[in-house]
């Protein structure tokens, strides 16, 4: 193997992990920073239970983006390309635009920007996986594996658009009611059900690395 690329294949997972480890740690200060400020915490109204749901919602899909990149870089290794680098201050700009956005009143922006958050991270690992797959090392688990078509992506199209449509909705009628409260609980289950895929995901590497 190519000395150059065999020692970025060594390198490439820690600089990674620690660089979206600044990243997300800059996005959970900006976030806790929000929580200290706003006042809707100590409220008991609609716009409160609104706020709340989207503070738990920001910080989950902070861990998951966290989870996903940390699940990827230990279980594979890959000839990393300059835009690998460049991937964590995209999404961790797009991360602290929606935190900035935080609040009832931007909950249908909020919500869009979510879903566009959803779909880089859905392209991300896809563009991570297929160069993954070039590597000989991770033949464990891609052997035997047909590569991902466009159908496969279907659930999580799905998903943007519902979440796009949903954002959408809000911001023209300023909804702020029961609704609202309805899409943060829907947007919850999908962040839940993204962490119970990565987690299937990784039980799935581990077993096939004791084969």
């Amino acid at each position: 193997m190519n000395l150059f690329r065999q020692r970025a294949q060594q390198q490439f997972p820690s600089v990674l992990l620690t660089l979206l480890s600044i990243v997300q740690a800059i996005a959970l200060e900006l976030l806790w920073g929000h929580v200290q400020e706003t006042n809707y915490v100590m409220e008991f109204t609609v716009a409160s239970v609104v706020a709340v749901l989207q503070v738990f919602a920001t910080l989950f899909c902070i861990v998951l983006v966290w989870i996903s990149y940390a699940s990827t870089v230990m279980r594979f290794r890959w000839t990393p390309s300059t835009a690998d680098s460049v991937y964590p201050f995209l999404i961790g700009l797009l991360q602290f635009v929606q935190i900035e956005m935080l609040g009832p009143e931007l909950l249908g922006q909020w919500t869009i920007l979510l879903a566009i958050i959803f779909a880089v991270m859905v392209l991300v690992t896809h563009f991570m996986m297929r160069r993954a797959r070039l590597s000989g090392d991770n033949g464990a688990f891609f052997d035997g594996v047909t590569p991902a078509k466009i159908r496969n992506f279907l659930p999580q199209i799905m998903v943007v658009v519902l979440l796009m449509m949903g954002g959408v909705y809000v911001w023209v009628t300023s909804d702020a009611g029961v609704y609202s409260i309805l899409l943060l609980i829907a947007v919850l289950a999908v962040l839940v059900q993204q962490y119970v895929s990565t987690t299937l995901f990784w039980s799935r590497s581990m077993q096939a690395d004791e084969k």
